[in-house]
């Protein structure tokens, strides 16, 4: 190798490596939104140990949704993370990866099922709130640090988002108690270029109250890892991922992809492999996440992709000329 080579060569490695950023999987909690929270103990099992394995950060195991809003009959364990579901899989994880859940804004009795950090095997609390619910979510946001927890918020559709709202939001949450605000493309609409402009919006925010930011992306224009390197150079430095991109409609950001970027010696790249050829892709017959030509067209039109989900669940799946036009009337 030349001595040019060599320097280009580090360079790759020195623009994707920094030791401050931090993988979270949440192949469970997103990709439950396929299946209604319902995997077989081994699945979670198996995802839980390989980022155990594999040096991961964090691994987000499902939601703190409430019990009264959404019934056990009809959602698995993951739809609320009981301490003793939790518990059933990973004992007292006694581990150094963290656990989180999330909790939605309006859909959670959170005084209530969030326990005291010191009684739970959680170690961080997600916030998901849209804009207009930023005034519950503070007090979401105030509760789970209150009681001990890591926080961040999941700040929902920000691509359709008003600028003004979207400052004044920002603006509240740089001063509440949260300790990382995501870049959330829930529709899996956004390019390059308005990931750097909301990174550098959410930065001005974050660190002038010693923040971080983090990205949380869709793959419905085949663009989540994309986004995601886009987001670390910008300098997010928390960053959500899947084995095999497994969640909601078009998925996530490949796990597996973002960890082989990024270079970093703790991580490992052979057990996501492993859980990924064993747990993972033998439910995408059945789950049939991933992107496909209906996700793309809602990205397109940076519409959330519940139309498209609910369209490949029934018997015109494929028919992607019909879907095209079903939406395109609703412009």
């Amino acid at each position: 190798m030349t001595e040019t080579n060599s320097e280009e060569s580090a360079m790759a490695r020195w623009v994707s490596y920094r030791p401050e950023i931090k993988v979270l999987d949440c192949t469970i909690r997103d990709g439950g939104l396929m299946n209604d929270h319902v995997f077989d103990d081994q699945v979670v099992r198996a995802v839980y140990q390989a980022c155990v394995d594999a040096g991961v950060d964090y691994m987000e195991i499902g939601y703190k949704d409430s019990r009264r809003l959404y019934s056990p009959s009809q959602f698995g364990p993951w739809k609320y993370c009981s301490e003793d579901d939790i518990r059933r899989i990973v004992g007292d994880n006694d581990t150094p990866l963290k656990l989180s859940a999330m909790a939605d804004a309006e859909k959670s009795d959170y005084h209530e099922d969030i326990l005291p950090r010191e009684q739970s095997v959680l170690d961080m609390i997600r916030v998901a709130t849209y804009i207009h619910q930023i005034p519950l979510a503070l007090d979401m946001i105030k509760d789970a640090h209150d009681k001990g927890y890591e926080t961040t918020v999941n700040l929902m559709a920000v691509s359709t988002a008003i600028e003004r709202e979207l400052d004044e939001a920002l603006e509240l949450l740089a001063n509440s108690e949260v300790d990382t605000i995501y870049i959330v493309d829930s529709f899996g609409a956004l390019y390059s270029e308005q990931v750097h402009y909301l990174a550098d919006k959410y930065l001005k925010y974050a660190k002038a109250h010693g923040k971080r930011i983090g990205m949380h992306a869709h793959n419905n224009l085949q663009l989540a890892f994309a986004s995601t390197i886009e987001a670390i150079i910008k300098g997010a430095d928390m960053l959500d991922a899947s084995m095999a991109g497994l969640g909601r409609g078009a998925g996530n950001c490949p796990i597996e992809l973002l960890v082989g970027f990024l270079h970093n010696p703790k991580l490992r790249i052979r057990p996501i492999l492993k859980c990924v050829q064993e747990s993972i892709e033998p439910l995408r017959g059945k789950l049939k996440w991933g992107f496909d030509t209906s996700y793309m067209l809602t990205g397109f039109l940076n519409k959330h992709p519940l139309a498209a989900m609910n369209f490949n669940d029934g018997s015109d799946r494929g028919d992607i000329v019909k879907f095209y036009d079903m939406i395109s009337e609703e412009e």
